[in-house]
């Protein structure tokens, strides 16, 4: 009932808006498992950018030699249902290390009780950007996510909508956003595949291929254990308002703070009389 009550309420919110450009601090194709309940997900998003936009365009800093550190932190709620944190900061010379905004992200899935063929579930995240570094300075995202396993290969979905609440694209509708990841288990420990960003632009009005933004980013999953999230790529934008090279990594870890059941203490043994 939840997802539904979301997925409803988001349509409601986003009706007639579009969102700022896509920022590169979370360079992330999600897929629609949760973090279980009484388990703190960290993760550290790195991407440095050694080809990008090299001028300051309307007050916004070039993304040119920019660095991004990205703190995330997921708590899981139910065995359905997450709760996701935020802290955008960048370094760049001129500028040195500055903060630059938070978001939290909500999250819900389809039960596993439910047994649909995909997995699914959908996030909202809403959150602020400094106006140096995104025009749009509060925006809100609705991303519905799709995923399937198929032997060794993994399809991952999420045709992302944007909007923008205070900004100068506030009035200009509904922005699309899709990401997408297609990957193949090399063996159990590693993966490699191809995510795909993009920003179309407003959904009825896209925008010309050269203003739209796309990555390409060949990238690598390495599953050295269920606790451990460890991913890296090294992406390639082919459009003229795509930062030309960016290099990216995930480093997550999870930890459960839940009280582990007591461990019984055996009754004596009785000794002979």
């Amino acid at each position: 009932m939840l997802f539904f009550l979301l997925l409803t309420g988001g349509g409601l919110f986003l009706s007639g808006t579009k969102a700022a450009a896509q920022g590169n601090y979370e360079i992330q194709v999600y897929g629609s498992d949760t973090v279980a309940p009484k388990t703190l997900m960290t993760e550290l998003h790195s991407n440095y950018t050694p080809d990008g936009q090299k001028y300051i365009i309307d007050g916004v800093y070039p993304t040119n030699h920019q660095e991004h550190e990205t703190v995330e932190l997921t708590e899981g709620i139910t065995k359905w249902s997450e709760v996701g944190f935020y802290i955008f900061t960048s370094e760049q010379n001129g500028h040195g290390v500055q903060w630059v905004g938070d978001h939290i992200r909500p999250r819900v899935r389809v039960p596993d009780s439910w047994h649909w063929p995909v997995g699914a579930s959908l996030s909202m995240e809403i959150g602020y950007q400094r106006a140096v570094y995104s025009p749009d300075t509060w925006t809100w995202e609705i991303r519905p996510i799709i995923d399937k396993t198929m032997g060794p290969w993994y399809v991952a979905i999420n045709p992302a909508l944007e909007r923008t609440w205070h900004g100068p694209d506030v009035n200009q509708g509904l922005g699309f956003a899709p990401a997408v990841k297609v990957s193949y288990a090399f063996n159990k420990k590693i993966s490699g595949g191809v995510e795909y960003y993009a920003d179309y632009g407003r959904l009825g009005d896209f925008y010309g291929l050269h203003q739209q933004q796309q990555q390409i980013f060949p990238a690598i999953d390495l599953n050295v254990s269920p606790k451990w999230e460890i991913n890296f790529g090294v992406g390639v934008g082919p459009t003229a308002a795509t930062d030309h090279w960016i290099v990216k990594g995930i480093l997550g870890r999870y930890f459960s703070w839940g009280r582990r059941p007591p461990v019984p203490i055996p009754e004596p043994t009785p000794k002979p009389q």
